[in-house]
């Protein structure tokens, strides 16, 4: 969503047990996002997607809850702060979209050094909500913050022990 105000992003991330989502998905989005600035209270994040430059505030996490501003930016100017102005690598990877019921699941399928993570995302409209899983979900990794994509950014998925 892109706006000119806050919204809350409340998101559950699990791992992927198999490749059987594969069938349900579409063509997959190649995104490249870097990180501006990340530290516990804020993260600022651009991103290009779809041949679209995309700059994000987000808030510290509280629960599975933050703040978060997104809004439209030139593609040349996304691509210029990815290649001069961010810091850690840039995080790269394809994500597929899977339509189930009135939620879409995100599945981003990392590429570099963070090769080998599959990582599954549904965003809600409320902390409580019911989620039926899918067969093709795992363990859920929505609190445990090695799976955001600003510690990925500073500690690769293949540097993992």
């Amino acid at each position: 969503m892109y706006g000119d105000k806050a919204r809350i992003e409340i998101e559950r991330k699990f791992l992927i047990r198999d490749d059987s989502w594969r069938r349900e998905a579409d063509a997959g989005t190649k995104v490249r996002q870097g990180f501006l600035a990340a530290t516990r209270g804020c993260t600022v994040r651009v991103r290009s997607v779809a041949g679209r430059g995309v700059i994000t505030v987000k808030g510290a996490t509280r629960g599975i809850s933050r703040e978060e501003y997104e809004y439209e930016i030139p593609l040349a100017d996304a691509e210029g702060m990815l290649e001069t102005l961010c810091s850690g690598i840039l995080v790269e990877k394809v994500r597929y979209r899977i339509p189930r019921g009135d939620l879409v699941w995100e599945i981003d399928v990392f590429e570099g050094e963070n090769r080998g993570l599959v990582l599954a995302e549904v965003e809600l409209d409320r902390e409580d909500r019911k989620v039926d899983l899918p067969p093709w979900i795992g363990e859920e990794v929505s609190r445990d913050p090695r799976y955001f994509n600003a510690y990925l950014s500073s500690r690769p998925y293949r540097s993992w022990d």
